[in-house]
């Protein structure tokens, strides 16, 4: 959960676990046809969504590639910055957001998926 009062900047931590075998693309991947790692958020009002700051990369040659990829494997955080709106109203409330990622093994890529992501909040 994250607290803050209005106007204040505020983080919260996403964790994301990629199973065993399988890697997902980075938010920046060396190739354009690949899906990126991408967290996005829709406006509540009192959570204006700010930079998302993801993990370094490893870079990974794999069999399906000519090219090494940047990609992220096992368990990492996202990091979501928000600021608290000057009129937010006090109490407890969830950013909605969505993540977004094409998973890998090392013969192939699957088709992108969208999942649901929820950031508890409380005004002070």
């Amino acid at each position: 959960m994250v607290v803050g009062a209005r106007n204040a900047a505020v983080q919260a931590k996403i964790p994301v676990s990629v199973q065993s075998g399988f890697h997902v693309n980075s938010n920046k991947p060396n190739e354009e046809y690949l899906i990126p790692l991408k967290l996005t958020w829709a406006s509540t009002g009192a959570l204006q969504p700010g930079e998302v700051v993801y993990p370094k990369p490893s870079v990974e040659k794999y069999e399906f590639a000519e090219k090494p990829l940047s990609v992220l494997t096992g368990n990492f955080d996202l990091v979501a910055n928000f600021k608290i709106a000057a009129k937010a109203e006090a109490g407890p409330g969830a950013a909605a957001g969505k993540l977004r990622y094409q998973a890998c093994n090392n013969r192939a890529c699957f088709p992108p998926k969208t999942v649901d992501v929820t950031v508890a909040y409380q005004v002070q």
